[in-house]
C-alpha cells in the first residue's frame, strides 16, 4: 500500500513539472479559456478534481459522446495547462480491494 501511495505522489509530482515544461511551450492559458474550449470544441466536462503540490489543482474532463478526455492543471495564479489528453474514456466505479490484499 505505501508503494502505491508512492508511486502516485511521485505521478502527481511529476505533472506538476511537465506543466511547468509546457508552460514554457505555450500549451497554457486562462483557466477560463481551457475549460470553455474543452467544452466547445470536445463536449469535455469537468469529471474528476484533486490538489498537487505547491496549491495547484488537476482536473480530469471528459465526453461520453466522444470518449475524449484532457487532464489538465491550474496553478495558483489561475493559468492552466494541458497535461495530457486522449481517446476512450470510460466512467468505472471499482471497490477497493480487501486489507491485507497486495494485488
Amino acid at each position: 500500500m505505501m508503494a502505491k501511495m508512492f508511486h502516485m505522489t511521485m505521478g502527481l509530482g511529476m505533472m506538476v513539472l511537465a506543466a511547468s515544461q509546457l508552460h514554457a511551450q505555450g500549451n497554457c492559458a486562462p483557466r477560463a479559456s481551457v475549460i470553455e474550449r474543452l467544452a466547445e470544441r470536445y463536449g469535455e466536462a469537468r469529471r474528476g478534481i484533486g490538489m498537487v503540490q505547491q496549491g495547484s489543482v488537476m482536473e480530469v474532463f471528459a465526453s461520453d459522446e466522444t470518449g475524449t478526455w484532457t487532464i489538465t492543471l491550474t496553478m495558483p495564479d489561475g493559468t492552466t495547462c494541458l497535461v495530457a489528453s486522449g481517446q476512450a474514456y470510460e466512467t468505472v466505479a471499482e471497490a477497493l480491494p480487501a486489507k491485507g490484499d497486495d494485488a
